[in-house]
């Protein structure tokens, strides 16, 4: 199962492509938006495209667990959750799994889309090190079939 971690920013409205590109490389998927990212993405396209709900908070007690992810895809992700991915900020469902991860030894790959003014800021690149120091996959160019290539690599591995 590969969770596909989802932020608000404009890119979001086509993460259907690359839900395509991983169920066709074999993938299940499990779409996580964070909540601002909700109002970007067509849910229910999603949850119809994947056979899965889009999660976006912590289930209640009552509610099963879904599997553990085998790779996690963060894409698009914004400047505001690759600096809470690396300062370990858990105050959403999608930041906690990512917070996690890289001590469960699963591999995360991160597409930042972040604009040029925030992507030479020191916090940004301070927190891309970090994440890369904990054996996070950090793209330089947001590109898909490269973070479904890192993730495959992973599932070999």
């Amino acid at each position: 199962m590969l969770y596909l971690i989802v932020c608000a920013a404009w890119e979001a409205r086509n993460v259907g492509g690359l839900v395509a590109m991983a169920l066709d490389d074999g993938w299940g998927v499990q779409v996580v938006a964070t909540p601002s990212a909700l109002d970007f993405v067509d849910v229910a396209a999603l949850a119809e495209q994947t056979g899965q709900p889009v999660r976006s908070r912590y289930r209640r007690p009552d509610e099963l667990k879904p599997p553990r992810p085998e790779a996690i895809i963060v894409s698009p992700a914004t400047y505001n959750t690759v600096n809470k991915f690396a300062q370990g900020i858990t105050d959403t469902y999608a930041l906690g799994l990512l917070a996690e991860a890289p001590g469960l030894g699963i591999p995360v790959v991160v597409v930042p889309y972040v604009n040029e003014a925030l992507a030479g800021r020191t916090p940004f690149l301070r927190s891309v090190a970090d994440l890369r120091a904990d054996g996070v996959i950090v793209l330089d160019e947001p590109d898909w079939a490269l973070a479904l290539g890192h993730v495959r690599a992973a599932r070999k591995g």
